[in-house]
């Protein structure tokens, strides 16, 4: 009888996974941080050119000189401002993402309007000004970072799911305007993801559901999880670089879960 570890994986290599890439332009918002900035190491691994795109600038420059890629210092809330980036790209990862926890009588406007603007505007606008390059090229690779809250729903997290399932829908009509083409757009929907987005939320989730930090991984981000870890950021990254790869051009449209088990319940 073998018994199931759980503990987390000791380190992940951000490599390429095999998948060549050489020649291939990418741009990836949120690149400064967490998942954003596993998918730009791990495309510029299978030798991508890539635009590393965050809010914060220091952040984006680091990345990028690490990756040797290309920084860009980016309010994704401001559209004026995403107009301003590459178009002539062939691989597109909206990634970047913010998060609030509040009840919806506590939650605040402004914010749930933020959060709309930089999940689901922004790739929205991204996406259109991309397509007609990769149109002209005849391939192209869209790839949203989305959620099991694309999918599902928790309490206290209306702006969150509401963005996420917006995204889910946008990936799909992305998909079948440009399956003719050779353009393929699909969501990758990790679960808990060991990122600052997860770790800053622990405390306003202890304070929703009234109980103790130190239960709030176990009690509420894990409870609907089979696999009793968080996610590395490389093993989303890992998907989304498969997404591009030479064996996935039928995969469009598509939600991939890695989420642990969370989807399974």
């Amino acid at each position: 009888m073998t018994s199931q570890s759980h503990a987390a994986p000791g380190s992940f290599a951000h490599g390429g996974g095999g998948v060549d890439l050489s020649g291939r332009t990418a741009l990836v918002t949120g690149g400064g941080s967490g998942i954003g900035r596993a998918c730009a190491r791990a495309l510029a691994d299978a030798g991508a050119l890539v635009h590393v795109v965050d809010l914060d600038s220091e952040a984006a420059a680091a990345v990028a000189e690490e990756v040797g890629g290309r920084p860009h210092a980016v309010d994704l809330a401001d559209a004026g401002a995403v107009r301003t980036l590459p178009d002539e790209v062939d691989i597109l990862v909206n990634s970047a993402g913010l998060q609030h926890v509040a009840a919806f009588e506590d939650f605040p406007p402004a914010r749930f309007e933020l959060i709309q603007k930089v999940m689901v505007t922004a790739p929205f606008l991204l996406i259109r000004q991309c397509l007609p390059y990769m149109y002209g090229a005849g391939w192209g690779r869209v790839v949203n970072i989305s959620s099991v809250h694309g999918l599902r729903a928790s309490p206290f997290k209306s702006a969150y799911v509401a963005a996420k399932h917006g995204l889910e829908g946008l990936s799909k009509v992305a998909a079948l305007e440009g399956a003719p083409h050779g353009v393929t757009s699909n969501c990758v929907s990790p679960g808990y993801v060991r990122t600052p987005l997860v770790e800053h939320q622990i405390t306003s989730q202890a304070a929703a559901h009234g109980i103790a930090p130190e239960d709030v991984v176990t009690d509420v981000l894990l409870e609907r999880t089979a696999i009793k870890r968080l996610i590395e950021p490389e093993e989303v990254a890992a998907v989304a670089v498969w997404l591009c790869g030479p064996f996935t051009g039928y995969i469009t449209g598509a939600s991939i879960p890695v989420d642990g088990g969370w989807g399974a319940r």
